[in-house]
């Protein structure tokens, strides 16, 4: 049925740099969704954790953590997103993955770095919105501070129905993250999924989570309980979706823009 897709949202605590314990953690989580829902959504980084050192943690091509997502997605049946530290030459990237069980996989390398953590220093920004079709659906892929910036993020046409936010969003900014992000399935009529860590990092950051789904109307469809590690699953419907933007077709009295990379 592509009218319906089952989510699930996982809310973890990451290990610092430590890519062999995260991948672990992971692959417990992800075996006992098998059969349960479609896709699944990771947090940003989340085999390292939110960290500017991008050199030594970088993966070139199809390094262990693209293969072992192509790996789970193919076990599980379940297509994975969420962003890891990757490499192309000199450059850095906190690339957004989404890989499909058939072993398909589109990339989306975060537009907005994070200045206040100093991460255009360590990273390259990309420059090309990604948006997915699987299952029936259109699924555009975000990375956290990309959050903030409405024109990026904006559904021109219709062009996606549910849009992911990947997050490592400080719990001293929570109320801006629940905001924006109702704020975003609204102003585009979207579903919208916003997933975020849990836990403290080494920079001794306190991550609240966060994690939920929310219909083109703002209502929260789904949320993660405050700082506890959770998976949070939900059935997202098409249909009503489509009744409501023709229905309220506010998309239609959208401005035109362009936007100058």
């Amino acid at each position: 049925d592509m009218d319906t897709l089952r989510l699930a949202l996982l809310q973890n605590s990451i290990e610092w740099e430590d890519k062999v314990a995260n991948l672990q953690y992971c692959e417990t989580r992800l075996a006992s969704l098998s059969g349960k829902v479609q896709v699944a959504v990771l947090p940003e980084m989340f085999t390292t954790g939110f960290t500017m050192n991008a050199s030594s943690l970088a993966e070139e091509g199809d390094d262990i953590t693209l293969q072992r997502l192509r790996k789970w997605a193919a076990d599980y049946g379940i297509a994975l997103a969420g962003s890891y530290i990757a490499r192309e030459g000199e450059a850095c990237y906190n690339r957004g993955f989404f890989v499909a069980p058939d072993g398909e996989s589109r990339f989306y390398d975060k537009r907005h770095l994070f200045r206040m953590g100093e991460e255009g220093r360590y990273f390259m920004a990309g420059n090309k919105r990604c948006i997915v079709e699987y299952a029936g659906w259109r699924i555009a892929l975000f990375v956290c501070y990309d959050l903030r910036f409405p024109v990026w993020c904006r559904n021109v046409g219709n062009e996606y129905d549910l849009a992911l936010y990947v997050a490592s969003w400080p719990q001293v900014r929570a109320h801006a993250w629940r905001s924006l992000l109702v704020a975003r399935a609204i102003e585009n009529a979207a579903y919208v999924c916003g997933v975020n860590r849990v836990g403290c990092d080494n920079m001794g950051l306190v991550y609240s989570g966060d994690t939920m789904a929310i219909d083109f109307k703002g209502n929260t469809l789904a949320k993660a309980p405050d700082g506890e590690e959770a998976v949070v699953t939900m059935e997202l419907d098409r249909q009503s979706l489509l009744s409501f933007r023709k229905k309220f077709p506010v998309w239609r009295d959208a401005d035109a823009f362009t936007i100058d990379l």
